[in-house]
């Protein structure tokens, strides 16, 4: 699967230079060419986070090979009208719009299936192939198809985008996995699922460190590849085939640092290969500022792409295994929306420097900002989790209702504590640190409190959005959080046992009982 990924993803980058070079033959309006990247890239905002719930919730070998399908048949038409000379620019826009649409309903499923085929020992190496192979084709595939439209036409690049969807529909289709486990709870809506996923990565302060770093990377560092046309053209005064061979230069390096980062990874540990390799994007972004000779330019560029899958494929492989199976899709489709729109608004921004303040002015502030990011990791350094961690505890009880009916409102759910004696403080700590395992899990709200008249009596409270997703906050709760109770339980009086209640919302319809519902308990 990763070869067809790779080559898919070559063909998209393919597709991208035709789109371009096609688009400057149908209009001299410079908003419609800048709208091609817009047009590629506006799907990861709009669908990202729905395709990643869904692909969470469906099962992911359909929807796959539905997803492809639909691009190949996008592609085709796309490259059909071009053949026939009868797209226009607007045309040429909504078709590679349908082929983003359909690349963001694959995306967040696709990143997380890579690791599920090899054994848990090598899933870590898995996610880093998985991003190199991405970063890879994006390092390699504007150069490829560069030189084939020199030598053909769009309508090739086109097709040869189109042929590319054909291996990961095959591969795929030989594949016999793609089914999710089987939950004893009622299946999740996808506005429920968009939700789940949410509060998991707001809940997850070694997530929100992720996606901070990767964030402000990419804000940054996309100035370089949003000026390097620029560069070529302005500073050391390239064609197009000049322009091709720069770009050659970034996926040459891009290749010889996909090959060092096995060795790497044994011995460097990712907060220290982010903030080297962020360094060195910020020292190559620096030399292109001033630069005014091409071979110079080309060696910076090799650089980079080494620096570039370096620092991609260890944000990637770190959010990736920092993820619990059951929100592996959602929880991909927010870095890819922090991904793309760090890029696109960075994008944008050193455009707008550099129109009003010059090209070395943007390129040095880009610089300056890359540098920052890199020394903010002594600040913001990632937090390790073993990926067996995050495991399902399993054997995690399901709460019981006993003369109850659930209802489609929401679950308060208190715990009485008795802690040992001098250790009141101690166990109030303990629950304030697992305040994000509660809300990742499911809990919409949370809070603890102290008897004002005891301190022995210490009461935890949080609240879940209904009965069906409390019962999966118990599926969801990892060997991590299970050995955080059981720290919790430790601290408790034995001879007081805690005690667990849930209360739910009444029914004031006309229908409602009379009395109110009891509690239920574990």
């Amino acid at each position: 699967m990763a070869s067809a990924q790779f080559v898919s993803n070559v063909g998209g980058w393919m597709q991208t230079v035709g789109a371009q070079e096609l688009m400057l033959t149908l209009t001299t309006s410079a908003t419609l060419v800048a709208l091609i990247q817009t047009a590629a890239g506006l799907p990861v905002v709009l669908l990202a986070v729905p395709a990643g719930a869904i692909g969470d919730l469906v099962d992911r070998r359909r929807l796959l090979i539905a997803s492809q399908s639909f691009m190949l048949l996008a592609a085709l038409v796309l490259a059909g009208l071009a053949l026939a000379g009868l797209v226009t620019p607007w045309v040429l826009l909504a078709l590679i719009f349908a082929v983003g649409a359909g690349q963001t309903l694959t995306s967040p499923t696709w990143q997380t299936l890579q690791p599920e085929l090899v054994a848990p020992e090598d899933r870590t190496q898995a996610i880093a192939l998985g991003a190199v192979n991405q970063n890879l084709s994006r390092a390699i595939g504007p150069a490829i198809g560069g030189a084939l439209y020199a030598a053909t036409s769009a309508a090739v690049l086109f097709f040869v985008n189109a042929a590319s969807f054909v291996p990961v529909i095959g591969a795929v289709a030989r594949w016999r996995g793609g089914a999710h486990p089987v939950s004893a709870t009622a299946p999740e809506h996808v506005a429920g699922a968009i939700r789940a996923g949410a509060r998991y990565v707001a809940a997850s302060p070694a997530l929100r460190v992720i996606l901070l770093r990767a964030g402000l990377f990419m804000f940054f560092a996309s100035s370089m590849w949003a000026l390097l046309p620029v560069v070529a053209h302005t500073r050391l005064h390239l064609g197009s085939g000049g322009y091709g061979l720069l770009l050659g230069g970034v996926g040459i390096g891009a290749v010889a640092g996909a090959a060092a980062l096995p060795r790497l990874r044994g011995r460097v540990t990712p907060t220290a290969l982010m903030t080297s390799s962020t360094l060195v994007f910020a020292g190559v972004t620096l030399a292109l500022a001033y630069v005014r000779v091409s071979a110079l330019a080309a060696l910076a560029l090799l650089i980079a792409g080494v620096a570039w899958i370096f620092v991609l494929s260890t944000l990637n492989s770190q959010y990736q295994s920092t993820l619990p199976g059951w929100a592996k899709a959602r929880g991909m489709s927010y870095y890819l929306v922090i991904f793309q729109g760090g890029g696109a608004l960075g994008s944008a921004a050193f455009g707008v420097t550099a129109q009003s303040a010059g090209l070395t002015a943007a390129l040095l502030a880009a610089a300056v900002g890359i540098a920052l990011v890199g020394v903010a990791g002594v600040w913001l350094p990632f937090r390790a989790i073993s990926p067996h961690d995050l495991l399902p505890a399993g054997d995690w009880p399901d709460p019981q209702l006993v003369g109850a009916k659930a209802t489609d409102g929401p679950v308060q759910v208190t715990v009485e504590y008795r802690p040992r004696p001098g250790l009141e403080r101690d166990l109030v700590e303990a629950l304030y640190a697992g305040r994000h395992a509660r809300r990742r899990t499911g809990a919409v709200s949370w809070r603890v409190w102290r008897d004002a008249v005891d301190p022995g009596h210490v009461l935890e409270q949080f609240v879940v959005g209904s009965w069906e997703e409390h019962l999966r906050q118990h599926e969801r709760v990892s060997l991590r959080d299970q050995q955080r109770l059981e720290q919790i339980s430790s601290m408790t009086d034995p001879s007081r046992p805690t005690t667990v209640t849930h209360w739910l919302a009444p029914e004031l319809g006309r229908n409602a009982p009379t009395t109110p519902p009891s509690g239920a308990s574990d």
